[in-house]
């Protein structure tokens, strides 16, 4: 566990007044839940590459489920800046924390509210939220990261069902998911997407083993044999890629918010760390070297912060373009392994132990800075929006 619990967020340009009392009451509902669930263990679910029991019933009890999802599928129909707040504090626990809650939001909940039929929002939507059912989303396959229009992944029409093969692979919550949403071709070659659930034969989950990053989440392969799917469970609102991307836009935007809170539990323990650490006769937070740092650290912090929330105002209003999702996740997970990386430094060979959180915050951030679109891709997004020039292949 974090060896100093954080009693307040780091908040140097009073960015609180900018928020509602309801997205305080919801922030600190959350920070609480982390602090007496998720701290506790958290270092032992790392240590050992295990996850935490009953996990998303958790998360769904404390509604970190689909927050903005209507309550007439069992959401919380909260807006942006309440997913964002969220989200932050629960990557201030772990990334693995914040990425199951938020897969289970943005990648599956968010595609079936948005291109599903009213019979999936009503079958699916109320048990994803409680947690009771575990949703995982399948794009990225063994040839194809970067580049999703060249998947392999195809279905055939085959009279009263579908005929699913292909592969899935680093996929969080794969081995525990009761459904999967899986973005495959059509026999016209055009993407679209299906809800898979697990008991259909030749569906099968096999976990990825040896991570030395996301080792509290369950990650693995979405394998496809044959597999018979049900007409009613193809999403008929969306084809092409601006289903899958549409999905990707919004996880983005909650990792945006959510690395925050690790280079916030980074920052708050190296800074009481160093007021209380003495060499040469003094604390060494009275050292240059070890201000700077500190400085530093706020300093990006606070930037991330002003960039979320008026990201999240664009969110709330449907104004943020993907371009403008793709700089502040960049952005802010980018200051965020720098500030895991630095503040571990600041405390000395203690900072590799697992009571401080700063080496399992950085091994994360090197997951995260790779996944829903690597830092280079988002680069060539934000230098493809203001060129007009397409920079990729």
């Amino acid at each position: 566990m974090s060896y100093y619990p954080l009693t307040t967020l780091p908040d140097y340009y009073l960015m609180d007044e900018l928020l509602t009392e309801e997205h305080k009451l919801i922030r600190q509902s959350v920070r609480d839940w982390v602090e007496s669930f998720v701290m506790p263990k958290i270092d032992e679910a790392a240590q050992n590459h295990t996850d935490i029991p009953n996990l998303m019933k958790e998360l769904g009890k404390i509604g970190a489920l689909g927050p903005y999802i209507p309550e007439e599928y069992g959401g919380s129909g909260l807006d942006q800046i309440s997913y964002g707040l969220i989200m932050q504090e629960l990557e201030r626990g772990d990334s693995a924390i914040r990425s199951a809650a938020s897969v289970q939001s943005s990648l599956v909940m968010f595609p079936i509210n948005e291109f599903g039929s009213e019979e999936q929002k009503k079958k699916f939507l109320p048990h994803l939220a409680s947690g009771e059912m575990i949703g995982a989303f399948g794009l990225t396959e063994p040839n194809h990261g970067s580049d999703p229009s060249s998947m392999e992944t195809h279905f055939e029409d085959k009279g009263d069902h579908y005929l699913l093969n292909g592969a899935k692979m680093w996929i969080t919550n794969a081995p525990l998911c009761d459904i999967a949403v899986v973005w495959g071709k059509n026999e016209e070659g055009k993407i679209q997407g299906l809800i898979v659930e697990r008991a259909f034969e030749g569906f099968t989950t096999p976990e990825t083993h040896h991570k030395w990053s996301l080792r509290a989440s369950k990650t693995g392969e979405l394998v496809f044999n044959n597999v018979k799917v049900p007409k009613e469970n193809l999403l008929p609102n969306v084809t092409g890629l601006k289903g899958p991307l549409s999905c990707l836009n919004s996880a983005r935007y909650g990792i945006s918010w959510g690395v925050i809170g690790a280079a916030v539990d980074c920052y708050c323990t190296a800074l009481q760390y160093a007021k209380e650490r003495t060499q040469f006769g003094k604390p060494i937070a009275g050292f240059q070297l070890q201000q700077k740092k500190l400085a530093e650290f706020l300093t990006e912090i606070t930037k991330a912060q002003l960039l979320c929330l008026q990201l999240g105002r664009l969110k709330n209003d449907h104004k943020a373009t993907p371009a403008q999702i793709s700089m502040a996740k960049r952005n802010n997970v980018k200051i965020a392994i720098d500030i895991a990386r630095e503040s571990r430094q600041i405390l000395g060979g203690m900072g590799i132990m697992g009571e401080f959180p700063m080496m399992r915050h950085a091994a994360n951030l090197e997951s995260v800075i790779t996944y829903e679109g690597t830092h280079d891709v988002h680069l060539l997004i934000t230098g493809m929006d203001i060129t007009g020039i397409n920079a990729f292949g």
